[in-house]
């Protein structure tokens, strides 16, 4: 069996002082770790080997983005960013607030049965000022990246999508219809990748609301459980059968988002 595990650490510098990380470990022990939003370089920070091979792809600016691989099998090899034909296909060029493809946003392990890919999402703004890049570039983009690893082998892709993709993943979804992470746009987004034969992980072992993997810091909204489920692990059709089981893990704090894990029992028939 093996255990893959993603969460947006919102500072891996923060976790760490926290003592968060070290109850992360200490409680899973996870096989493999995706990280978003490290927000920091490798030689910046004191993380713990564990017996972990670790890849970093930090952001061009400081203390912005980034993401993370931590594997205790070494990968057969390591992706930093997309593609540049797909960028070029998808005019992913950048908006107002920079380039997407500098910000540390995907990096990908290839394993011999399949490729992680881990993402980190841009983020629509408060005020939608990044929906259309990530709308109309970014998505499809994306999309298209994983159809084409695909031809190769299957494809588990894990990280923050920023959108919650139903009403049942968040806690309110009245009144958020329109806003960012819950637009049409991005809903549509991550459908695409549900049409595309990518399935939503969680919900094949969970259904209903309630289960959410980032809470805002205002009005005690974590104690609450007023939150949302923007942090996904999609995994190619063919591994399905595959899938042994798919967690939230709120009780791991020292981040606005919490930890969310899959099993696969890849052990060849």
């Amino acid at each position: 069996m093996l255990s893959l595990y993603s969460w947006n650490v919102n500072g891996i510098r923060a976790v760490l002082n926290k003592g968060a990380w070290a109850q992360f470990l200490n409680t899973h022990n996870p096989d493999v770790i995706c990280l978003q939003e490290i927000k920091a370089r490798p030689e910046q920070v004191d993380l713990p080997n564990n017996g972990y091979n670790a890849f970093w792809y930090p952001a061009e600016k400081p203390g912005y983005s980034g993401v993370a691989i931590l594997s205790k099998t070494k990968p057969l090899n390591i992706i930093c960013g997309l593609p540049e034909d797909i960028i070029k296909r998808h005019k992913l060029t950048g908006d107002l607030y920079g380039d997407p493809n500098l910000e540390g946003r995907v990096i990908t392990a290839e394993f011999e049965q399949f490729y992680l890919v881990n993402v980190y999402t841009p983020n629509a703004k408060d005020d939608l000022s990044r929906l259309d890049l990530r709308f109309k570039h970014w998505d499809p983009a994306y999309l298209d990246y994983l159809k084409l690893l695909e031809k190769a082998k299957p494809v588990v892709t894990c990280g923050d999508f920023n959108v919650a993709h139903t009403e049942d993943d968040l806690a309110n979804p009245k009144p958020n219809v329109g806003k960012k992470g819950f637009t049409n746009e991005e809903r549509e987004g991550f459908q695409a990748f549900i049409d595309n034969s990518f399935i939503d992980s969680f919900r094949l072992f969970h259904k209903g609301n309630g289960f959410y993997t980032w809470w805002s810091h205002f009005a005690n909204a974590r104690a609450r459980n007023i939150g949302w489920r923007i942090d996904y692990f999609l995994v190619s059709n063919i591994l399905k059968a595959k899938l042994k089981q798919a967690d939230i893990h709120p009780q791991i704090t020292g981040s606005d988002h919490c930890p969310i894990s899959i099993v696969l029992n890849l052990t060849k028939e």
